[in-house]
């Protein structure tokens, strides 16, 4: 099995992708938070530190592009392979937030099939890197699949990471199942799957479900708990034993984590209440390692200095077993 980390936008940046490397090592690729090119520029500053190699050296970069336009997209492309070495790039079909969709991108470019298949004939027609796509399945039905799958079969996507629900669903709902298995059954490009991952029941149940299954992504699983994918390395290792025990996380190890974050979030950031929402955010996902996640969140919540702060993380990794 391979294992991407999906982009998180915000939060994935390069200082995170190097310090997740680097503690928690095993990921095959890091797709990028996207980046938005336009009439004026492919890349923004912010877009070229995130995606610069010095940046992100030894890491597995796939870069991924939000547009609807395929002279934005080639432009990129183009800048991205040229001035920074890139060999492949990932068009966002998958994004659900309302003010992307309203313009016709992420998501929301899968309610327009006809420019969405003429977008690829253009893209394909002068693309010097490989394009992969990370896509739902439609805006509001299961059923608007399968005239998408049968868009991308036309052309040489080299992979499509499918997040089995539609854009209405935001990350409400069950993932459908169903539609992925179709996508397994009739793509012609290889496939991946993304969505609800979250345990080691999630993905024992799922290996289970799609056995030949030998890609995956995982997003919030991953923010949770920053060490899943060892985590399942060693129960495959083992032998897939149930049901499966064992700490999800050595606590030394997330502190060392978490010490590398707020230093180089420190050194970046403006001011201490950046630095706090940005330690936050993080822990909004991290504080389900904790047995008292309630508690110390709501905590966490409340903080206001810097040093309480700091004194209720090291609470919580004390508390941890």
């Amino acid at each position: 099995m391979e294992f991407y980390f999906a982009p998180m936008e915000g939060i994935t940046g390069y200082i995170y992708r190097n310090a997740h490397h680097s503690f928690f090592p095993g990921i095959d690729k890091y797709f990028t938070p996207f980046l938005s090119p336009n009439q004026n520029r492919a890349l923004s500053p912010k877009d070229k530190r995130d995606i610069l190699p010095e940046n992100n050296e030894g890491l597995p970069i796939v870069p991924q592009i939000l547009t609807n336009k395929s002279e934005y997209f080639l432009r990129a492309a183009r800048e991205l392979k040229e001035g920074y070495g890139y060999g492949e790039v990932n068009l966002n079909l998958g994004c659900p937030s309302a003010t992307v969709v309203s313009k016709g991108k992420g998501a929301g470019f899968l309610a327009d099939l006809k420019a969405l298949d003429m977008f690829f004939e253009e893209v394909f027609a002068e693309a010097e890197v490989k394009i992969s796509v990370k896509t739902r399945i439609g805006m509001s039905s299961p059923e608007e699949f399968y005239p998408i799958l049968e868009i991308f079969n036309r052309y040489p996507i080299s992979e499509v990471v499918i997040h089995p629900r539609v854009q209405k669903d935001f990350y409400k709902n069950r993932p459908d199942w169903k539609s992925f298995a179709e996508a397994a059954e009739k793509s012609r490009n290889p496939i991946c799957y993304n969505g609800d991952i979250f345990t080691l029941q999630d993905y024992r149940e799922f290996r289970k479900e799609f056995p030949s299954a030998d890609k995956i992504m995982l997003g919030r699983g991953l923010l949770e708990n920053p060490a899943f994918v060892q985590e399942i390395k060693a129960w495959e290792k083992a032998g897939n034993p149930w049901p499966a025990g064992g700490a999800r996380v050595d606590k030394e190890v997330l502190r060392a984590f978490h010490a590398r974050l707020y230093a180089e979030y420190k050194e970046t950031l403006s001011g201490d209440k950046n630095l706090l929402f940005k330690m936050k955010e993080l822990w909004s996902y991290m504080v389900n390692l904790s047995d008292n996640q309630e508690k110390y969140w709501k905590k966490i919540k409340k903080a206001t200095r810097l040093q309480d702060y700091n004194e209720i993380v090291e609470s919580l990794l004390l508390s941890m077993d």
